[in-house]
């Protein structure tokens, strides 16, 4: 049996109905301060909250738990500067709570969820899983931190895992089922869809002077389907006996925000507002992956193209 932490939420969940395809049973574990109950329909939902001890205790002696995915932290870089506590006490103390209780009952195999943010602002693209690693906001610390403890709980208590650094997840299933829907959103293709189905008055476009092709910050999107596909990928290798490790998802071509509005214009087919302004500060010009390790691993391969990516997205946020 899986537990799945925050299986409720955007990733957690399209992670849940795959790993239900493969016949995986299901724990999905969240305190819905982010997810929703009713993204939790694949497997047996619990409210519980990885701080609490006591309910971690409760669903570990009553189930037999093979192993642990985690998709809890919070997540919000800007938030994370302004109130660092949030995210080093979810992110960090209760993530060893939970790891605590793993130790407990003999459960040695993590799946978490870290970040591109650990890099912060990289010497070269695309980047390697080598590369230095240069937060430059807590949100990206506390990601970092939690690898560092993961490191030292394989080295004394043989707690396998595997870290996956996402760059930008986006898109939706593509059957309509679940999607995309934080509160607040940041991100950006949701907020571009907000604007073309005039949720929105504009987007705004930070910065136009960046040394990119079109002055743009360029970024690399993967749709939550290919990430989850890759998550299982990691767990059967864990499952089947694998050494712990770190991948980079992320889909290996970097499209600037310009040409990420465009192609959104293009799909939906709707013109929109679009202001340029000053630029934020901390946005490197580009963030890109290099994802040769997860495919020359785990076997792992991109499926979703940039245009199916919007189109998914835009199918699901007119449902909303």
């Amino acid at each position: 049996m899986i537990l799945v932490a925050g299986g409720s939420g955007y990733i957690g969940s399209h992670v849940c109905k795959m790993l239900a395809k493969e016949g995986f049973d299901i724990i999905v574990y969240d305190n819905l301060s982010k997810g929703y109950e009713s993204f939790a329909r694949w497997g047996r939902f619990v409210l519980g909250d990885i701080s609490d001890e006591r309910q971690l205790d409760l669903v570990f002696s009553r189930f037999k738990i093979d192993a642990v995915m985690h998709f809890c932290a919070s997540i919000e870089v800007g938030e994370s500067v302004v109130d660092p506590e949030k995210y080093y006490i979810n992110n960090v103390s209760n993530t060893l709570t939970l790891l605590k209780v793993m130790n407990r009952y003999n459960v040695k195999k993590f799946i978490f969820s870290s970040s591109a943010a650990v890099y912060g602002m990289p010497d070269k693209v695309p980047i390697e899983e080598e590369a230095p690693k240069k937060p430059i906001n807590p949100y990206g610390w506390t990601k970092l931190m939690v690898e560092q403890i993961l490191q030292d709980y394989d080295r004394a208590y043989n707690l396998k895992s595997i870290c996956f650094r996402y760059f930008n997840a986006a898109g939706a299933d593509p059957d309509g089922e679940i999607g995309e829907a934080h509160n607040p959103e940041t991100h950006l293709i949701p907020l571009i869809i907000d604007a073309a189905l005039g949720k929105r008055e504009s987007i705004k476009i930070y910065g136009t002077d960046y040394d990119t092709k079109d002055g743009t910050c360029i970024r690399d999107y993967i749709h939550v389907n290919d990430l989850a596909r890759a998550h299982i990928l990691g767990l059967k290798m864990l499952l089947d006996g694998g050494k712990s490790d770190v991948f980079n998802l992320g889909s290996e071509s970097g499209f600037s925000v310009r040409e990420i509005i465009d192609i959104v214009k293009k799909v939906t087919e709707k013109d929109f507002k679009v202001i340029e302004t000053e630029r934020r500060p901390g946005d490197p010009a580009v963030l890109v992956a290099k994802s040769e390790k997860a495919k020359r691993i785990l076997g792992w391969k991109i499926e979703y193209s940039i245009e199916e990516i919007i189109k998914t997205a835009w199918n699901w946020h007119q449902k909303l």
